[in-house]
């Protein structure tokens, strides 16, 4: 110890001490000093810690990974993908090509690159998406883009913290090319619902609603992950 932290010491086992209480001690001997040495290191080590948090600044701190994405760390590695789509509200489910899904950390935010499971592992990428949990602002933040759609950078927030199975993503507006061979671009809503259905199982589902006077909410796309052994 350094020569203020024996000092320190030094006044607590002299203010404990048994002629200072004015009376004998309730311990035996050995045991009280063990005590008083245990005390003295406890606030020594907690005065440290809190010099050390202290010195962190606001920045550094709410740039650790928090709980959240500590567990979102633990969904890092090589995923099978099941994408389904329905084009429209009423419409059958059309099953697409099988797809490869390759995650990892970037700092606080996973990274998830979606490929063709045909193709080689350095193919070019079908969508990529960035998620991570903002410490500053108590949310979850998220983007993607497509090279299969003209949608461009497709940004998206959650309300709340969500919890351990859910996280639930609403996106800013953004405009469709359209069916046909004109361009109508059409404005679209859509909402994300990310479900952990367990250490090797997720979901995400992709809910839209078209700007044509009905309101209409549709699952349109789902992509269903396993977790590659």
């Amino acid at each position: 110890m350094s020569l203020d932290e024996t000092r320190k010491y030094d006044a607590i086992a002299s203010a404990l001490s048994p002629g200072a209480r004015g009376h004998e001690p309730l311990r035996p001997a050995g045991l009280e000093r063990r005590l008083l040495i245990g005390a003295a290191f406890a606030s020594v080590f907690m005065s440290r810690a809190v010099t050390a948090q202290e010195s962190q600044s606001a920045t550094e701190r709410m740039n650790e990974l928090g709980p959240e994405n500590q567990a979102m760390a633990q969904r890092m590695g090589l995923w099978d993908v099941t994408e389904t789509a329905w084009p429209a509200p009423g419409a059958a489910p059309e099953s697409k090509p099988a797809l490869v899904a390759e995650r990892r950390m970037m700092g606080s935010m996973l990274q998830e690159i979606l490929r063709p499971a045909s193709a080689p592992a350095d193919a070019a990428m079908t969508r990529m998406d960035l998620l991570t949990f903002n410490r500053v602002e108590g949310r979850w933040d998220y983007v993607s883009f497509d090279t299969r759609v003209p949608s461009g950078l497709m940004p998206a927030w959650s309300f709340s913290r969500g919890d351990d199975a859910k996280i639930v993503l609403t996106f800013q507006p953004f405009a469709r090319a359209g069916a046909g061979s004109d361009v109508s671009g059409q404005m679209v809503r859509m909402e994300q619902i990310i479900t952990y259905q367990g250490p090797d199982r997720d979901v995400k589902e992709q809910h839209f609603i078209r700007a044509d006077g009905t309101g209409t909410s549709w699952l349109g796309r789902r992509y269903a992950y396993v977790r590659r052994r």
